[in-house]
């Protein structure tokens, strides 16, 4: 048996099965060539990070625009993204396992792949795994930036690390991973500003202390969606990791530019396109796309060019609004 794809060339838009993800080209291609733009000439790349699209076209497209390679989390994403023909990956993460870091070292023969760690455990795993495979992998010390997630303290634990990397014969100290994840949705401009202010002293520190000690840190990267124009203005960060700004999603965009209304750096540009299949009475519309079809790890979606509207309730099959 056999069933019609969803969607095909060729078909309008009220043609389209439902629930279906629709990316709008223009505006897509706005978004890619806005962070272009924006940070052309501070000196600061571009290194996007692939989690938002997981797909090497768009990976590829970024680059054209100037990006010198992208990120992603795991070693599956990366694989997909060098065998899709990129040939500069950083997995802003920590590997470990023995299977994963065959995986990962394997890649380095066909592209340049790029590590975190903070742990002293995961240097001593990764030489071995790159003496194993015949290469010398690029490593990142991941700091920790105020999120509390992966990542060592600023100062003189960083500085124990990388010393460890640098005497690994296998690997390459490659610079300071200094995301600070938890500040690209505080919604002001000044808070996002003064959580950037604090994670580029700490990523500026340890930079500057590891230069006193000898050790040369070519790339402080990091930066997201929510904050790039701060970690651009640093004077420290000398990479962007910001990945969403193509899509833009409903959160980021409650997020508050410096007048105090909404952003405007990005446009929305993916959307759910859904089919109303119940209005029971005048103010509630029943629609197919529910739990199974949208996030709601950072709140509800909006209702495109319907102001009015908001999304209420969902549920496995179908949502209230």
């Amino acid at each position: 048996m056999t069933t019609r794809p969803p969607a095909e060339i060729g078909m309008t838009v009220d043609e389209v099965d439902t629930p279906a993800l629709v990316i709008d080209l223009d505006r897509f291609e706005r978004n890619l060539r806005r962070l272009a733009d924006r940070v052309a000439g501070s000196g600061v790349r571009m290194r996007p990070h692939a989690k938002t699209h997981k797909c090497p076209v768009i990976a590829l497209k970024q680059m054209e625009l100037g990006a010198v390679g992208v990120c992603c989390q795991k070693v599956s994403e990366a694989e997909a993204l060098v065998y899709g023909g990129v040939k500069d990956v950083l997995v802003t993460n920590e590997i470990v396992g023995r299977q994963k870091l065959r995986r990962l070292t394997a890649l380095a023969h066909h592209a340049r792949i790029g590590v975190c760690v903070d742990d002293a455990g995961q240097v001593g795993a990764l030489d071995a795994a790159a003496r194993e495979a015949g290469i010398t992998l690029p490593v990142y010390v991941e700091v920790n930036m105020g999120g509390n997630r992966c990542g060592v303290e600023p100062g003189e634990p960083a500085l124990a690390l990388a010393r460890q990397i640098g005497q690994a014969p296998h690997l390459t100290f490659s610079g300071l991973q200094a995301y600070h994840g938890s500040a690209q949705h505080l919604r002001g401009w000044e808070e996002r500003r003064q959580a950037i202010a604090g994670a580029a002293d700490k990523a500026g520190r340890t930079r500057d202390l590891l230069a006193r000690h000898g050790i040369e840190c070519p790339t402080v990267t990091g930066a997201g969606t929510g904050s790039f124009e701060f970690e651009t203005a640093s004077g420290v960060y000398t990479e962007l990791q910001c990945g969403s700004y193509i899509f833009m999603d409903a959160d980021y965009g409650r997020n508050l530019d410096r007048d105090g209304e909404p952003t405007k750096a990005f446009e929305p540009s993916l959307f759910i396109w859904a089919t109303v299949m119940s209005c029971p009475a005048q103010d509630r519309a029943i629609v197919d796309a529910g739990l199974k079809a949208l996030a709601f790890d950072s709140g509800p979606p909006l209702v495109c060019d319907e102001p009015a509207a908001t999304y209420e309730r969902a549920s496995d099959c179908r949502k209230h609004g």
